[in-house]
């Protein structure tokens, strides 16, 4: 069974200056995204796939809000 994942990162600078990620955190909704505005900035995407086999499609970009630094994010 496929199921969407909606998922917002937001964006702040840290003591000295730099832009880092938070914690992501799975929303019900790709409009609960609004919690952009108490960030720096923030970005939202969703991720499509079946969990019982383990097999997702790459995310896709919802929306980007602010200074958000995608480097950050690669692993």
């Amino acid at each position: 069974m496929e199921v969407t994942y909606y998922v917002v990162v937001p964006f702040d600078r840290d003591p000295e200056g730099d832009l880092k990620p938070g914690e992501a955190q799975e929303l019900p909704t790709a409009g609960a995204a609004a919690m952009a505005l108490e960030h720096v900035g923030a970005l939202a995407f969703a991720r499509a796939g079946d969990p019982s086999i383990g097999e997702f499609r790459d995310a896709a970009l919802l929306v980007r809000f602010g200074e958000v630094d995608l480097d950050a994010l690669r692993v």
